[in-house]
């Protein structure tokens, strides 16, 4: 059995920038893998060319095997690549049942659970509430919410979760914790880029670290919290 997203000898650029190279990133099915660094890390950059969003000029990407390096993004996304970009980048002038109905595509593949508006608006209870509100009104937390049940109702097999957590209150953090909690138990396979460092290691089954575009350390979430010394000198944890 492939695993769900396997990265091999990748090059990403910006321009005539390398900004990652040599990556390699395997996600197992059913698992959320945490990719960890310091800003300009090559974070975003690597995500972003998994969705066919940034210039790959060496290496393979695949999806259950399926090669996707080279494909258009809405090729990708009709694959099963499902992103949740940092920033959120809704629509302000569309409602939540609008953002939902434009992105809705019905499952393409053997899945565990499929998700339209009534799923993700049972995951995420304030959706249901403010359906008919302007997504532009929503509140910060809201916003996230909307930008991952927007990425889930395309029905993906790998969702690519760019800082979910960023700028939220605690419990709105919680919160979506919770529910990305329950869609690696529903059997979706999740890439995450999360700066909140306790989030990562409590959502996470493997961690891999990026420092200037290059792997420098994987492994298990435990491992990780119990050495301080990697932390401070990769992430700035201290």
């Amino acid at each position: 059995m492939p695993d769900a997203l396997a990265l091999s000898n990748l090059y990403v650029y910006h321009g005539e920038i390398c900004a990652v190279r040599a990556l390699e990133l395997t996600c197992a099915e059913g698992a959320v893998t945490a990719l960890l660094g310091r800003n300009g890390a090559g974070k975003s950059t690597t995500l972003g060319a998994i969705a066919g969003l940034n210039d790959t000029r060496q290496g393979r990407i695949e999806l259950f095997g399926t090669a996707l390096a080279g494909r258009k993004p809405e090729a990708i996304c009709k694959l099963g690549i499902g992103l949740v970009p940092q920033g959120r980048r809704i629509f302000p002038s569309l409602t939540v049942a609008e953002h939902l109905a434009i992105a809705y595509r019905p499952p393409r593949h053997k899945a565990t659970r499929a998700f339209d508006a009534e799923a993700v608006e049972t995951l995420f209870p304030r959706l249901r509430e403010r359906r008919r509100q302007f997504a532009g009104s929503l509140s910060g937390g809201e916003q996230q919410m909307l930008a991952i049940a927007r990425a889930l109702v395309t029905n993906p097999r790998v969702l690519l979760l760019d800082e979910p957590a960023e700028g939220l209150a605690p419990q709105i953090v919680a919160e979506v914790a919770d529910a990305i909690s329950a869609l690696k138990a529903a059997g979706l396979s999740i890439l995450l880029v999360e700066h909140n460092l306790p989030l990562a290691l409590r959502l996470a089954d493997t961690c891999v670290i990026l420092s200037s575009g290059e792997v420098v350390w994987r492994g298990a979430p435990q491992a990780l919290a119990g050495d301080p010394d990697l932390m401070a000198h990769h992430l700035g944890v201290h």
